[in-house]
């Protein structure tokens, strides 16, 4: 140790080494993909999956996540293709008739491997994970590390209360060792908490996600998926599928073994804003509360709208009171109508929602 202004310090040329300072002007932008799956899944990090019991999020999740490992384009939506490690740790035999479901449907043709791996071995993340992160270095071809860990549930994964600081931070900290040795994204599905408004358990979960994705299920078997937080990207974006009842085989008695297959929901619109309807942080937050009110209180928009894509649509005031809600329009805001109807208009002079007759409708997504 070596002594500087009065304060011991570490050797410094192995600090140099490890603390390496960048000068302003070698600063550069990065091109490499930053998304996974474009606007919904980032490269690296830790991401949430999360709504209430069977609203179809494992489904979903599962669809999703074979898009990466094959490659495929993801509702139109760009994909890096990676291998993927699944961890089924509830309803392990429910998973094979849906894996089974996903390869009828999509592989009947295919005779290459698909770079999927399902772990349904019980799990304790915290004191497991070496033990996880040794077995998947172990077994994976050499050379291939995986792009996506999935675990599923979070509750399947963690010991104690979700609702105790110490024990949440201690499973997030095993979810940044995870992502670090591989350098990975994790995929975590959770259930919602006892107000259905977020995931379950201590905030401190909610802290550190890259990304965090709401799943709810309609009346009409409508699974819609809305981005609430991306780190480092935009918010608000959403798609929506359903589920549809498929026979995969017969048991050893002879009675039918079903599952389901996830497929687009037709009508649904498609995603992404086009060039020239960029939104500012305010406006992303209020799309982000436009698709949480329709996927709570949202009903087909009128025929006699004429409109192609047969949208859900919201009374304004549902969209009124969520933005309220989230804190986009402020309660001691001095004129909140003013500056809903500000919201309202951008977002409407950009193209991003519809209006009609005092009802809402999302055009970049829902």
């Amino acid at each position: 140790m070596s002594q500087a202004r009065g304060r011991s310090v570490a050797d410094p040329s192995t600090s140099a080494d490890r603390f390496r300072l960048v000068p302003f002007d070698r600063i550069r932008l990065s091109t490499a993909p930053r998304f996974l799956v474009k606007g919904l899944l980032p490269i690296i990090g830790l991401a949430v999956f999360w709504g209430p019991p069977k609203c179809g999020k494992s489904f979903l999740v599962f669809d999703l996540l074979m898009h990466v490992a094959l490659g495929w384009l993801y509702h139109g939506r760009r994909v890096q293709a990676g291998p993927v490690v699944y961890c089924a740790l509830e309803g392990q035999a429910g998973f094979e008739a849906r894996a089974e479901a996903f390869k009828q449907r999509h592989l009947d043709s295919n005779t290459a491997p698909v770079p999927f791996y399902l772990m349904p071995t019980p799990l304790n993340l915290v004191a497991d994970n070496p033990g996880l992160i040794s077995a998947i270095r172990m077994q994976m071809p050499e050379g291939e590390r995986p792009a996506v860990v999935c675990l599923d549930t979070l509750n399947r994964s963690f010991v104690g209360s979700e609702s105790d600081d110490e024990a949440m931070t201690a499973y997030v900290k095993a979810a940044d060792v995870l992502r670090d040795a591989f350098g990975c994204l994790v995929v975590v599905v959770h259930h919602s908490g006892v107000d259905a408004s977020r995931p379950r358990g201590h905030t401190s979960l909610i802290g550190a996600l890259d990304a965090q994705i709401a799943v709810k299920k309609d009346g009409e078997g409508r699974i819609s998926a809305v981005v609430e937080r991306m780190k480092d990207g935009p918010e608000g974006e959403a798609w929506t599928v359903r589920l549809e009842p498929v026979e995969v085989g017969k048991d050893d008695d002879g009675d039918p073994i079903s599952s389901c297959v996830v497929v687009e929901e037709a009508g649904a619109a498609k995603p992404s804003a086009a060039p020239g309807r960029r939104m500012n942080d305010r406006q992303r937050l209020a799309i982000a509360a436009l698709n949480e009110a329709i996927i709570n209180f949202g009903k087909p928009a009128p025929a006699s709208f004429n409109l192609p894509s047969k949208p859900l649509a919201v009374p304004a005031e549902r969209w009124r009171e969520e933005l309220h809600a989230r804190g986009v329009i402020e309660a001691d805001d001095r004129n909140p109508r003013a500056s809903f109807k500000r919201i309202r208009e951008g977002l409407a002079a950009r193209s991003l929602i519809g209006e009609r007759d005092g009802l809402i409708w999302s055009v970049t997504g829902l």
